[in-house]
């Protein structure tokens, strides 16, 4: 028996769903514990292209249950599509479930979002304008509506009745828009409960007795630590907690019972929306990282902004979320570069060095990246199964990772198919 915890290091983006879906095979449960249908994991299976949002991304390969907890925000209408999109490539989609617990997201929510991101003008925080902080925010004032209300008629009526009450004169008063229609809702989301019955469980007594009867459950979370609501670059930060501790609140599973917790980074940095990037390309350089490596956001199309390695940042995501393992994806991407750069402190205006990440975006946008020159390679390394039939700049490079952040590397990814994986140290 052993748990497993998949989280992002960076700003999101780092291959999370190509990493669950490889040890989603051996799972017995896999677990979507935060955010909703603003994440985007790209998965390959075969020579078909999946592109998930809100269903765990191990989904496709899990032969048990795959569970969306407590602390996802769920929007209905993107369940079902999704699940739609599995089973119209012949795929069984029987085995996921939704907490009982777990927020739904609502119409008004998606307005609210965008409605807030078009007021603010020149200074938005860069949201996928899909309802996922408005939603969050309902739930922490407790008028949040939940899974296990969809199949109460009363409560469901109730509860929207009462937020529109807010919501609606929101939407008239402050942004000058129509009201939204209490029965359009009401019916709609009516229809919803119907077909969401079968699979809304409570899931936090059958997640802790797996654990206790020696069955695999595999833990993933959307965006990352950088994105994160307390630690990341807030507020240019998604609204939860895509940490490892997340994972409890977002399951009901004690952090005693978490064993390995592994931490996924690109071999350089990428980042989509607004907020300080100390790293960042704006040159050739960075383009190349982009059109190579395809970094366009899964959820919204929007280029990524590109750079090189943070190991700053990438040290205190480590430490905050208590990494035993780390993964490297996408390091095919950076062969053909003479030279490879990696920031190892930070420069503040007054020309001090720091190697610690400051605690607010106003610091970290004044800092300027110190960089370490390493020795690039040229070689196609897409093929190679083994590490130590990488070229030799590529292990050196990976060496001063693992030196750098005093943690092994559990696998290196180099390429989109879940082939395309070198192990370098085993999980326990």
């Amino acid at each position: 028996m052993s748990t497993y915890v998949v989280v992002g290091l960076q700003w999101g983006d780092e291959g999370k769903g190509k990493i669950t879906d490889v040890l989603a095979e051996k799972s017995d449960y896999v677990v979507r514990y935060q955010g909703g249908n603003n994440a985007g994991h790209t998965v390959y299976v075969g020579e078909n292209k999946f592109v998930l949002h809100l269903l765990p991304s191990g989904v496709l390969q899990c032969k048990g249950k795959c569970i969306i907890g407590n602390g996802v925000v769920v929007n209905p209408e993107a369940f079902l599509d999704e699940i739609s999109q599995i089973e119209k490539k012949g795929l069984s989609a029987d085995h996921v479930f939704i907490s009982s617990r777990a927020h739904i997201i609502m119409p008004y929510h998606i307005l609210l979002d965008t409605y807030r991101e078009e007021a603010v003008g020149n200074t938005p925080i860069g949201t996928t304008k899909r309802g996922i902080g408005p939603c969050y925010e309902d739930k922490v004032a407790r008028v949040g509506i939940r899974a296990i209300d969809l199949l109460n008629k009363d409560i469901l009526k109730e509860k929207i009745k009462q937020n529109l009450i807010v919501k609606n004169a929101l939407f008239e008063k402050l942004f000058d828009k129509e009201p939204l229609s209490f029965q359009e809702i009401y019916d709609q989301y009516l229809d919803f409960s119907e077909k969401l019955k079968p699979r809304i469980i409570d899931c936090e007594y059958e997640l802790n007795t797996a654990i206790c009867e020696n069955k695999n459950v595999l833990f993933e979370g959307a965006q990352a630590l950088m994105l994160d609501v307390d630690f990341g670059t807030y507020p240019y930060v998604t609204s939860s907690s895509p940490t490892t501790g997340g994972v409890s609140i977002g399951t009901g599973v004690p952090p005693t019972r978490l064993k390995n917790l592994i931490g996924v980074s690109k071999a350089y940095c990428t980042r989509v929306g607004n907020g300080p990037f100390p790293t960042e390309l704006e040159d050739e350089t960075g383009e190349q990282m982009r059109k190579v490596g395809h970094e366009y956001g899964a959820s919204t199309g929007r280029p990524r902004r590109c750079g090189w390695l943070d190991l700053v940042a990438l040290r205190y995501s480590c430490m905050i979320n208590g990494i035993t393992h780390l993964v490297i994806t996408k390091l095919d991407v950076l062969s053909g570069f003479d030279n490879i750069k990696v920031c190892t402190s930070y420069k503040t205006p007054e020309g001090d060095n720091i190697d610690k990440f400051p605690s607010t975006t106003e610091e970290l946008s004044k800092y300027n990246a110190t960089y370490t020159d390493l020795e690039g390679w040229k070689e196609d390394i897409s093929k190679i199964k083994k590490f130590e039939d990488l070229p030799l700049a590529a292990q050196n490079y990976l060496q001063f990772i693992e030196d750098f952040l005093g943690i092994k590397i559990h696998l290196i990814s180099v390429g989109p198919e879940r082939s395309q994986n070198i192990i370098k140290t085993e999980l326990d």
